[in-house]
């Protein structure tokens, strides 16, 4: 229903996609001015950030796709909305995800993959069989992995009622974080986001390998093939968060 209301406005949802493809591209012009002063970036050249960026935002862009309207979720709690979507013949995640589905998202897909592309391009690495088709098993891997953070976002949102921002601390802000070098950052910044929250396994961990790079952490080299199973566990787990948070709304009382 959604995407063909989006999509009676052609016009509208050309421009706005377009517009999409700008303003997210922003964040690897910021990436562009640094390079025009430096030659490297915590040891990684222009190529390889470009790679890194381009895995996240790729990932990030499906899973706000995919699942980003979840987070208007604390709106539907506080006012008691949800009730409506416990009585549909539907999970109500699926119809959470697709509440006020917005097709203009794909504006953030289209943009990462451009900075990919650019970046398998300009990279100079002796491409394998193996290293081929990790890039695509990581950009999927890393989508499951937001799209998990998003679903545990949502169902912390059962608590909180209005956790929204602090949702988009670990998504949106995560995603920034991994655009960049895990050199450039602290040690136990990059402990966080391997072992506590697995970011590091939406391109940091895979890239060390097709780049030839140190691993995060002096982690095993069999780390970097590990994003599929990391997903894995991250869907399991979001979806106890996601059946405890739903079994503990009780409305709004009124």
């Amino acid at each position: 229903m959604w995407i063909r209301s989006t999509l009676a406005y052609r016009m509208s949802f050309a421009m706005t996609a377009l517009g999409g493809v700008v303003v997210t591209g922003l964040d690897f012009v910021a990436i562009l001015l640094m390079f025009s002063q430096v030659d490297t970036l915590g040891g990684y050249r222009l190529p390889e950030v470009a790679f890194l960026y381009g895995l996240s935002a790729t990932a990030f862009g499906i899973a706000d796709l995919t699942m980003g309207s979840a987070g208007r979720l604390g709106t539907r709690v506080r006012d008691g909305t949800l009730d409506t979507l416990l009585v549909r013949p539907a999970p109500v995640l699926a119809q959470a995800a697709a509440d006020r589905f917005a097709l203009r998202r794909i504006s953030r897909i289209t943009q990462g993959t451009l900075v990919l592309g650019y970046a398998l391009v300009a990279l100079d690495v002796a491409w394998t069989p193996l290293k081929v088709l990790l890039v695509p098993v990581t950009v999927l891997s890393g989508g499951v992995i937001f799209s998990a953070v998003f679903v545990v976002g949502a169902a912390f949102q059962f608590v909180t009622q209005d956790a929204a921002e602090v949702q988009n601390a670990f998504t949106f802000g995560g995603q920034t974080l991994l655009q960049y070098p895990p050199t450039v950052f602290g040690r136990d910044l990059v402990r966080g986001v391997t072992f506590v929250f697995p970011l590091a396994f939406v391109n940091w961990v895979p890239a060390s390998y097709v780049l030839g790079r140190p691993y995060p952490l002096d982690l095993p080299v069999w780390t970097a093939f590990a994003p599929p199973l990391v997903a894995a566990v991250c869907c399991v787990l979001a979806g106890l968060a996601w059946r405890a948070g739903l079994r503990s709304y009780r409305s709004t009382g009124s």
